[in-house]
């Protein structure tokens, strides 16, 4: 019989150093706009800042699911930390001295996006070796309310402490990137390493992730409808929901406290999935949730009012997190491991790919529609969705269908070379659950692996 989790020493290590990276992660996410407002009284260079830590993000998600793949992840992790550590050094060093150019910044701001695209998959692989199959959904909830706790109190945090003095924020992050770093190292499993040799750039290694996923029907319906189709639906309603309820921009009171509900309910569906035994119900979750999300659309359509929107909002989320981490469950089990770094950063780019055009939909059709008509045609496209993924066959036949025969979509399996001996440890367990914080953000340490998020409904 597995130890309980709570007893788990190297999944409270790694608990504990996403915790701290998170934290850092989203003081400096706040701070690092407001620096270079300040700095140059741009705010086009601050939002170039975001841009371009996404757009390096989708660009190296998939080489770095394959570098997870070929090198001991535990290895590869502390590597990025280092990396990590000296970019955050570099940066509070030069705001410590009073001025901070706008080419470190981006120059910090890339390779944090770049380290993560690497980090993210490893820390999803070795999480798999520590965590036994049969607490994955228990884990991965628990990892999601961690996250979602940073982001409620980390961006409070960051502002204060910026108001003080705007160099607190990124020394608190190296704080973090320390403590976190320390934790890593106190690891003692180690992954499986593949000995293949070829090019990480190459065009087989690169699909091999999203070849997997295609190959599998449930997979690959829930991520194209629930995971790319409705992120990029709710995060255009959300956005929609900010406009309207910030007056335009007049006052954010309305805004910020659907924002709010929205970060609130995917903590509260992080506590509950536990209880609901998620990975069992999924494709009832996922309808649900879609279904929420029509009704959400079409209550704001024809009511106007922050406090229903911010609880509807809320409930959606809540849900949404719910259904995820049943489905992440679902993922990790059918992946295979020596491709588990592949996988993971084909799903986390999938999803992540159409996030960023979301709140440009819903500006469009603010700015071409009045709010109840932009609201309908946005409740529209999500009731497309949620049809395709009630009546496909392949989300009814359920996670059981995905589950099977998993071998046959990742055909042949590829050789591994022998791990690195462990420290006082057995070798890796039964794959397991990954860290289910968000890719993308400014951050110059790595988030871990995507997974339900605020970013949208679908977000697997």
């Amino acid at each position: 019989m597995a130890e309980p989790l709570r007893s788990n020493r190297d999944f409270r290590l790694l608990w504990l150093s996403g915790l701290f990276a998170a934290l850092g992660g989203q003081m400096s996410a706040i701070a690092l706009p407001l620096l270079i407002l300040k700095e140059t009284g741009s705010a086009v260079q601050a939002g170039a800042v975001g841009t371009v830590a996404v757009c390096a993000v989708l660009i190296t998600m998939l080489p770095g699911g394959v570098m997870a793949d070929r090198v001991e992840r535990r290895r590869l992790m502390r590597l990025c930390d280092v990396g990590s550590l000296a970019a955050v050094t570099a940066l509070a060093l030069a705001v410590w001295n009073g001025h901070a150019p706008m080419a470190l910044v981006l120059l910090v701001a890339t390779s944090g996006a770049v380290l993560n695209s690497v980090y993210a998959p490893a820390a999803f692989g070795l999480m798999r070796a520590v965590v036994p199959p049969d607490q994955m959904s228990t884990a991965t909830a628990r990892l999601q309310a961690r996250t979602s706790t940073a982001r409620l109190v980390g961006p409070l945090v960051g502002g204060a402490l910026f108001g003080v003095h705007q160099a607190l924020p990124f020394t608190a992050q190296f704080l973090g990137l320390f403590l976190s770093t320390v934790c890593v190292a106190l690891v003692r499993t180690r992954s499986v390493a593949r000995t293949r040799a070829g090019s990480v750039f190459s065009r087989r290694e690169l699909t091999a992730g999203l070849s997997f996923l295609w190959q599998l029907p449930y997979l690959r319906t829930v991520l194209l409808v629930f995971g790319l189709g409705m992120n990029f639906s709710f995060g255009a309603l959300t956005f929609s929901a900010l406009a309207v309820f910030s007056d335009s921009g007049r006052s954010g009171l309305g805004g910020g406290f659907v924002i709010t509900c929205v970060s609130a309910g995917a903590l509260a569906g992080a506590l509950i999935a536990p209880r609901f035994a998620a990975e069992r119900h999924v494709r009832t979750l996922i309808v649900i949730t879609c279904w929420s999300c029509v009704g959400t659309a079409a209550v704001l359509a024809w009511l106007s009012s922050p406090l229903v929107a911010g609880l509807l909002c809320a409930l959606c989320m809540c849900l949404s997190t719910v259904a995820s981490i049943g489905f992440l469950s679902t993922l990790l089990v059918v992946t295979p491991e020596d491709r588990i770094g592949r996988v993971q950063s084909a799903a986390g780019f999938l999803s992540s790919i159409v996030q960023p055009f979301g709140p440009l939909a819903g500006g469009f059709l603010l700015a071409t529609l009045d709010s109840s008509a932009a609201f309908g045609v946005i409740g529209c496209v999500l009731a497309v969705s949620a049809a395709v993924v009630t009546l496909a066959p392949s989300v009814r036949a359920g996670a059981a269908a995905a589950r099977e025969k998993p071998e046959a979509a990742a055909g042949e399996p590829e050789k591994a070379g022998t791990p690195e001996p462990p420290e006082d440890t057995a070798m890796p367990r039964t794959p397991e659950g990954p860290d289910p914080e968000p890719a993308g953000t400014v951050s110059t340490r790595p988030a871990t692996a995507p997974a339900p998020d605020a970013a949208g409904p679908g977000a697997p």
